[in-house]
Formats: structure tokens, sequence, C-alpha cells
């Protein structure tokens, strides 16, 4: 990725999005040639020169300081996400080593704790959303990755590619959309990360939807949610999720999905529990 493109793009969308009136900006009477903030209201609400933000803007303004970032993630209203989406941009976090990135793999473990999991469907995603890890129900809930050839065993691949996926999703334009802002998310936080560019690439073709959720410049991070699936034998199924990233490697998210107790969410999830369970399980 071009960094200062990826900066200059991202400071600019989330200048559009804040209206004058909701950062506290009075009407000066000026015609507004674009939508939300001017160069010079953000300048000022982030205590900075025009000339500095305008260099900033442009990808032109080195390493910002900390300070300089946060006074900027105030003036322009962004969530925790953005925040550190604008870090990973400006190249404040520590350096990465260049070159080829390793393959992700999960501790024995974490696999353990993974199958021990066998009430809910849990799994484990790795960077750019490649599913690293699955259980049994969460392989009967979305899909069996690990019966994919290794390339397709991606998460957000899998919600924006698969007819499947768009039949088994309730809220389907919600949770792609979702997946795109993460994979936006990860690009800024390795962008050198070739395997990403070419999955970016393949989503381009494949997807009509995609490239204008990707020029949103709208970033997101796993940590919980809502998410509805319709199970051919169990019928519809809501689930409320945790990512839980692993503090040894950030690039890993445990994502669990629950069920609300004795709802019919509780009961489709029986049905699905009893009807994937091993033979000798059930006998």
């Amino acid at each position: 990725m071009d960094q200062r493109a990826e900066i200059s793009d991202f400071l600019r969308s989330r200048r559009a999005r804040v209206h004058p009136r909701d950062a506290g900006v009075a009407d000066d009477g000026r015609v507004r040639r674009v939508p939300g903030l001017r160069r010079d209201e953000v300048a000022r609400l982030a205590n900075m020169s025009v000339e500095y933000y305008t260099r900033l803007e442009q990808g032109r303004a080195g390493n910002p300081s900390p300070e300089v970032l946060e006074a900027l993630a105030e003036a322009l209203r962004l969530d925790r996400s953005e925040r550190d989406h604008l870090v990973d941009l400006a190249g404040r976090r520590a350096p990465k080593r260049r070159g080829p990135i390793a393959a992700q793999r999960v501790r024995p473990g974490l696999l353990l704790t993974l199958q021990s999991l066998d009430s809910v469907p849990a799994f484990i995603i790795g960077r750019r959303m490649d599913v690293l890890a699955s259980n049994r129900l969460a392989k009967a809930v979305l899909t069996d990755f690990d019966a994919l050839p290794a390339r397709k065993r991606n998460l957000a691949r899998w919600y924006l590619l698969d007819p499947e996926a768009r039949e088994r999703v309730v809220d389907w334009e919600t949770i792609a959309r979702d997946s795109v802002a993460v994979l936006r998310f990860d690009a800024g936080r390795h962008p050198d990360d070739r395997q990403l560019a070419d999955l970016i690439g393949e989503l381009t073709l494949g997807c009509p939807e995609f490239s204008g959720w990707w020029n949103d410049h709208q970033v997101l991070r796993r940590t919980h949610g809502t998410k509805g699936y319709r199970h051919p034998v169990a019928g519809e199924i809501e689930f409320a999720y945790e990512g839980f990233e692993l503090p040894d490697d950030p690039d890993q998210t445990l994502c669990v999905y629950n069920v609300q107790p004795d709802s019919p969410s509780a009961e489709a999830l029986r049905l699905l529990d009893s009807w994937t369970a091993p033979a000798a399980q059930r006998g």
C-alpha cells in the first residue's frame, strides 16, 4: 500500500464525515464546497497550523508525534478502531520486520481450548481474516474451512464471494461491509502483506459491492456484536459473539458465538449440536 495515499484518503474521508455543528464550529457564512469540516477548521480544533495539517493530509508531514495524532483523533471524532488505524498509517507503532510474513500457527494449548468449547461455535482467525482453526459447531454454522483449499480458508472471502454465505447470513450486507472494514484495519497494520493485497484484488473482481465499501475507508477491530445465520436444519440462530485477541499474538483472535439461554436460538443450537454430534456421542 502507498502509505502517503492511505493517510491522505483516510483523513479526508473522516473530515468529510464530521458535521461542523457536531464539532462546535459556528457558521461563518462561507459557502461550503465540500461536506464536513474544512481543513482550517480541523487545524483549529486540533490546535495546529493550517499549513501543517495540510501537509498531514497530503502525506508530507513525516512522522507526526503521538500528541499530534491524539489531537487529530479528538478533532475528527475518531472511534477506537479509527484511532488505532491512524497510528498505524502514521507509522507510530513499533517497526515491523520487512520481507515475507511468516505463516501463522495456532498454539497446541489454544487448539485444546478451542475443542473444549464444544457447546458453542468457536474459531480462530488470523491476519486478513484467515480461518486458522474451528470447532465442530463453527463448521456447521459457517462452513468447513478445513475442507477448502488453503488459500480459500478466509472468512472475508467466504462472506463476500460464496453464494451460500449470502443465503446463510441474515444481515449479509452489514456483515460483509464490516468484514471489509476489518481488512482495511489489517491493511494499515500490515501494509506490506502481499497475500492481503492479492485477497483485496480478488474481492475487487469478484464482489460488486467491495470497491465502494473499501473506498469508504471504514475500519473495524474484531471485538463483539451480534450475528444471525440461517441453517438448513436448525433454522435461524442469533449469536452474541465475542472476539478475544491473544496476548502473545495480537494478529490472532479467538471468536466465540454464544446464545441467550432459554431462547429460540438456544433451542436451535441444541438441535444443531445433536444433529452434528459424532455417532458414538449420539449413542
